[in-house]
């Protein structure tokens, strides 16, 4: 076919907005199309279920299909490159990227030979012309590295999959995955230390002083004859409290320092995913949604579409020698040379950090925040803003902090204070790191009076003695899980946001106070893959598979090797094991005293979707009931429409009953909490649960009311406004709050809810 003479080239790329993006620079000399995202894939339903799509005999090769939908795609893309000279495929730069071109390239390479790949790292004027000026084949080792984890996936997926439907409950389906049942075993033993935690009780002993100056300093016991004070009950409290008393109090030291504290690295995947979650409540997978947006770009008014911030996948801290002359410049134009430090700041590669992509940065300093905020959503700019920040701060001066250690002595008893001022703030006049709840300190620095000298004299004012109990380890958090898997080495940057959002849409794993709680469901699935697949939820074991992955990509290990290694001892494994089905299930079915009500057999303990529930020994029988609460057994609740009896469910809005006749009868009943609506007196809050698996609650009587809580209510009026009911506090310095007038309350009778 003749080729085309008004462009000498195509350029592919993933999606529309991309290729619109980098359309605007190329000009009329190419034309850019989009695939689509990914063009072929392993069947979804291969026709020998026991080949998984993949030819085990010939070295694990994978019959891939094109994917539903994409014929036309590749059509007209194939048409395109008939037309024109060369072909450049430029989809995103790491090993999802090079498999879409790869499989791009075998669907058009018999009617244009010359394709090359390019990578954008940034979607900008420069970013593209470094891009085009440096043209190279397919790289076969990152296509054969992404193609063995699809191919793993695949056979732990499609193999354990249907094991775990026949000994946990053939009635649902029910999946697994390689990385991701590692991550929910993290949450399911993170719960069982929870559960399993004995709480000890201590107590602190904080004095108040007060200064020559007359002055407030603040206090707590630090040491009792030389060693740290052991108070485990209030007894024990109370004679200190007497010895204390009439005691003089003197001060024994006062010691000064500067800390130099140092800006935090610039973004990788897992770092953005984890502040976006922290600061701005994002999960890993919107977080990464937005980001792909401002990397592939976005409309700027008259300058049209712009690409904001570097590539988004990428586990490298590593910036370009013009981004940080860029960034510095514009430090010191807008904060002055003290803000800057006199060489630029390199940060620590991690040990399993690829180093193919710089870290995540805004790709212009003109296009500042306030800038271009107009033109982004909401979400957009909070995640733009925070990418920004984070940038700039990297390459500014350490804050400069004085601390001030106060030691008070009264004979053997040493009580310290420790305080601390900021003499320059340094990065953090424009940002500052959160940290996940398992880092924060219990101690609080306190304020220190100017005007103290050693030798001085204070008078005891108060002596507060404060009753504590030792905290269990914290639920995860999407963003601490995310931090987790890092840590150990499990994931990758294209994979951590997909990890978390798989076991929580497969309902092992549910929000609640944004805190990641197993269901019965994943408890129930993870002791069977713990107890029968160890390799498969080993930490290291996943985490060499991880090393092998990236071992494929650099040409250090072959494809075969790394799936032959693993799927010959599993599929031995897997095949001992189904000759063991009925003793397996026998690990999460429990045996109950409770006699079916229709043929005498004993009732077991079964667990689906809906959580637990009782289910008649006798397979022939059928019957199911709802799973006693509290040990006792609900009495039948009767379907007013057909008679059936009505069960407890969990669909995706949260509990509910439902009649055992469905789906012939669709009757549907919600769960109360018993609490009035405070707003229409008519309804009573129901839990519900939010397309995200957060729990909230609701007015029965919606949509005529349409009153929400997102907090757990409890049936007691504030105490301060009198509104009739309170929830429970978020915050560490209250139990409790009132969710009209925010008063902070800190007890409430047990009794109640």
């Amino acid at each position: 076919m003749p080729k085309s003479s008004q462009a000498k080239g195509l350029v592919i790329v993933e999606s529309p907005a991309k290729a619109k993006t980098i359309g605007k620079y190329l000009g009329g000399e190419f034309i850019v199309e989009a695939s689509v995202g990914h063009v072929k894939d392993l069947p979804q339903k291969p026709r020998d279920e026991s080949r998984l799509g993949i030819d085990i005999d010939k070295g694990y090769k994978p019959r891939y299909v094109v994917i539903s939908g994409k014929k036309e795609i590749l059509k007209r893309l194939k048409d395109l490159a008939s037309k024109v000279s060369k072909v450049i495929i430029a989809t995103d730069p790491d090993r999802e990227g090079e498999a879409i071109a790869w499989h791009i390239k075998t669907e058009i390479e018999d009617v244009n030979p010359n394709v090359k790949r390019v990578l954008f790292t940034e979607i900008t004027k420069n970013g593209i012309e470094k891009g085009m000026q440096n043209p190279r084949d397919i790289d076969m080792n990152l296509v054969e590295a992404q193609q063995a984890r699809r191919v793993l996936d695949r056979i732990v997926g499609y193999r354990i999959s249907p094991f775990l439907k026949k000994v946990v409950n053939d009635k649902i389906s029910l999946s697994a995955g390689r990385v991701q049942s590692v991550a929910l075993r993290l949450v399911c033993e993170r719960e069982e230390e929870i559960r399993n935690f004995k709480p000890e009780e201590y107590w602190t002993i904080e004095a108040e002083f007060q200064t020559r100056e007359g002055e407030i300093l603040k206090a707590k016991l630090f040491k009792l004859n030389g060693e740290d004070p052991k108070i485990p009950n209030k007894e024990t409290a109370e004679k200190i409290l007497d010895d204390l008393r009439g005691k003089n109090f003197v001060i024994s030291d006062i010691r000064k320092k500067e800390i130099l504290r140092n800006p935090p690295p610039p973004f990788i995947t897992s770092t953005l995913q984890q502040e976006a979650s922290n600061k701005l409540r994002f999960s890993p997978k919107k977080t990464m949604m937005l980001a792909q947006q401002l990397y592939e770009g976005v409309e700027l008014g008259d300058e049209g579409r712009v690409g904001l911030i570097t590539y988004m996948r990428t586990d490298s801290t590593r910036l370009s020698d013009e981004a940080v002359s860029a960034v510095r410049e514009y430090i010191y134009n807008n904060y002055g040379k003290e803000y800057l430090p006199q060489t630029p700041r390199v940060f620590k590669k991690s040990k399993v950090s690829q180093d193919a992509h710089e870290a995540i940065r805004p790709t212009y300093m003109k296009y500042e925040p306030r800038v271009v905020k107009k033109y982004l959503s909401e979400d957009l700019f909070a995640l733009y803003e925070l990418i920004w920040n984070r940038f700039v701060a990297c390459q500014m001066s350490s804050a400069v902090l004085e601390q001030t250690v106060v030691d008070i002595t009264a004979d053997n008893y040493l009580f310290r204070a420790t305080g601390s001022t900021v003499k320059f703030n340094g990065y953090m006049q424009i940002y500052e790191e959160t940290k996940i709840e398992s880092e924060e300190k219990e101690e609080k620095e306190v304020k220190i009076p100017v005007k103290i000298n050693v030798g001085e004299v204070l008078n005891l004012t108060n002596l507060i003695p404060e009753q504590h109990f030792t905290k269990p380890p914290a639920r995860y958090t999407e963003a601490s899980l995310v931090k987790e898997l890092e840590a150990r080495g499990i994931g990758r940057p294209s994979t951590y946001a997909t990890i978390v959002s798989t076991i929580l849409e497969r309902g092992y794993v549910e929000l609640q106070d944004r805190k990641l709680v197993p269901t019965d469901l994943g408890f129930a699935v993870n002791k069977i893959l713990t107890a029968k697949f160890p390799d498969v939820v080993d930490y290291k074991f996943t985490a060499r598979m991880e090393e092998d992955l990236d071992e494929i990509a650099s040409g250090r290990k072959g494809y075969f090797e790394v799936v032959d290694s693993f799927f010959k001892p599993f599929d031995k494994h897997l095949r001992e094991l189904e000759e063991k089905k009925d003793e397996i299930r026998e690990l999460i079915q429990e045996e109950t005293d409770i006699v079916c009500d229709r043929c005498g057999s004993k009732m077991v303990v079964k667990v689906d979707r809906d959580g637990k529930y009782l289910a008649c020994s006798n397979l022939s029988c059928k019957n199911t009931l709802a799973f006693p609460q509290n040990g006792v057994i609900e009495e039948t609740r009767i379907c007013p429409q057909c008679g059936g009896r009505l069960i407890l469910r969990r669909g995706k809005f949260g509990k509910f009953y439902g009649c055992e006749n469905y789906p012939s009868c669709r009757y549907t009943e919600s769960i109360t909490t018993g609490i009035k609506c405070p707003e229409c007196g008519i309804g009573e809050l129901v839990e519900r649960k939010s397309k995200r698996k957060r729990i909230f609650y609701a007015c029965s009587n919606y949509p005529n009311c349409d009153f929400i809580l997102w907090d757990k209510p409890v049936n007691k009026p504030c105490p301060e406004c009198g509104y009739p009911l309170i929830v429970k506090s978020r915050r560490k310095t209250a139990s409790y709050k009132c969710p009209r007038c925010n008063a902070q309350i800190t007890e409430v009778s047990e009794s109640l809810n």
